[in-house]
């Protein structure tokens, strides 16, 4: 509500005047960050260096957003998640508990990455896909569908899942494999 103390801003340019965007409870906004339009951060989240987010997105929990990573749409951010570098997660994508999503890598659609996953370098997980467990998607690796990877699974170079493909335990998918059944 107006006149409600909300969270920590660095500066006034942290923080939008249109829109509803909103910094409350113990989150921080600082560097050149930016938080616009009706999107939340609160709790203890960070958002800093050049992080974008907008749209309705949320950043709560532990979570951090930085580096020039943006995050927007309906997407949440929460736990102990770290979105950085130049990651773009958006659509009604989740990234939470211990999950890093980072180098160039995206986050979209209804995708979720959690527990302890790791989306990294120029990988895209999208669609209905999950990422979860200790699993690993890395270099130019694309899970999509209704795919899921999780337990310790490592999907990376070109490979592509999904479908409905679950990959799980310690498998490795990786060259320029193309996955449509479960390992």
């Amino acid at each position: 509500q107006a006149g409600e103390l909300g969270g920590f801003i660095e500066k006034e340019d942290n923080l939008s005047h249109e829109g509803n965007a909103w910094v409350f409870g113990n989150a921080q906004v600082s560097g050149d960050a930016q938080v616009s339009g009706d999107a939340r951060v609160c709790d203890n989240a960070r958002v800093y260096g050049n992080a974008q987010v907008y749209g309705y997105a949320e950043v709560y929990g532990s979570a951090k957003v930085y580096g020039n990573a943006k995050v927007y749409g309906d997407t949440k951010i929460c736990g102990n998640a770290w979105v950085y570098d130049n990651v773009k997660i958006y659509g009604n994508a989740w990234v939470c508990g211990n999950a890093q999503v980072y180098g160039n890598a995206q986050v979209y659609d209804d995708a979720k990455v959690y527990n302890d996953a790791w989306v990294g370098d120029n990988a895209r997980v999208y669609d209905s896909a999950n990422v979860y467990g200790d699993a690993l998607v890395c270099d130019s690796a694309n899970v999509c569908g209704n795919a899921q990877v999780y337990g310790n699974a490592q999907v990376y170079d070109d490979a592509k899942v999904y479908g409905d493909t679950k990959i799980c335990g310690n498998a490795d998918i990786y060259d320029d494999v193309r996955k449509e059944t479960n390992l």
